[in-house]
Formats: C-alpha cells, sequence, structure tokens
C-alpha cells in the first residue's frame, strides 16, 4: 500500500532532482522512493554478517558428539 506523505525541499533541490527523475523516465516520487529503499537496506547487516562468529562446535567427551564429529569431518580423532 502507497501512502502519500509532505516533504519540505529547498526549491533549487526540488529542480535538479524533477531533471534527474525525468532524464531516468521515472517520477520524483519513484526517485524518491528508491533512494530511500537503497539507503535503507545498506543499513541493515546480510544474515551473514548477523550471525558470523556466533557458533562454535561443541568441546564435549560425549561419544554420541564424537561420532558425529568424526563422521562430519569436524575432529579427526
Amino acid at each position: 500500500m502507497k501512502r502519500k506523505i509532505t516533504i519540505c525541499l529547498d526549491d533549487a533541490l526540488v529542480a535538479r532532482a524533477e531533471r534527474h527523475a525525468r532524464s531516468r523516465g521515472l517520477s520524483l516520487s519513484t526517485l524518491i522512493e528508491s533512494v530511500l529503499r537503497e539507503s535503507l537496506a545498506a543499513d541493515v547487516p546480510s544474515f551473514a554478517d548477523r550471525w558470523r562468529g556466533r557458533f562454535r562446535p561443541a568441546n564435549r567427551d560425549d561419544p554420541r558428539y564424537e561420532a558425529l564429529a568424526r563422521k562430519y569431518l569436524l575432529r579427526s580423532s
């Protein structure tokens, strides 16, 4: 769902933005929306970045763990 908002911008900036949007075959609203989406997407870390380094293999003396570790090449013992 789209929603209408009101923003205040400098007249010179609006004129430049309208020319920029028109040269790309876009409306000013579409241009502003795409720039905002790109800006917000850049701030969100990827799934891998959020979880990198948080998981470590368990270090147990459980025979079941040892069997699974050998099976999946986590340990060579």
